[in-house]
């Protein structure tokens, strides 16, 4: 079974940036596209952003337009790790952020009634 552990969130102030890493365990990472969701108090899980599997030697990417052009989805395969770079934050951006690993297709798909596995999940806290 795949595991899941996410790390890299914390306080921040609004307009910095934070580094999240998932490491992934107990699959064939490169065949599984991996997702980022976050959930605010009393709000429904939401898509963050996505990579695809590495089955071709490239991976295609997704994101929500609320982070798009803020932040950044990467995979280092080698490592079994997904990271989630996070610029110019925002007070809204403050969530749980959850990491997510996706068989099947493998594509960046934003629903997570796709992905088969999740994280713990790390705090992320943008201050005014």
């Amino acid at each position: 079974q795949v595991q899941l552990v996410e790390s890299g969130g914390g306080l921040v102030q609004a307009g910095g940036s934070l580094r999240l890493s998932c490491a992934a365990s107990g699959g064939t990472f490169s065949r599984t596209a991996m997702g980022w969701f976050r959930q605010a108090p009393g709000k429904e899980r939401e898509f963050v952003s996505a990579v695809s599997a590495s089955n071709w030697g490239y991976s295609r990417t997704s994101y929500a337009d609320s982070v798009k052009g803020r932040f950044t989805i990467s995979r280092d395969n080698a490592k079994n790790t997904v990271y989630l770079q996070m610029n110019s934050l925002k007070p809204e951006d403050t969530a749980i952020y959850y990491c997510a690993a996706a068989f099947g297709y493998g594509l960046p798909s934003p629903k997570p009634a796709e992905y088969d596995y999740w994280g713990q999940g790390t705090q992320v806290t943008v201050s005014s």
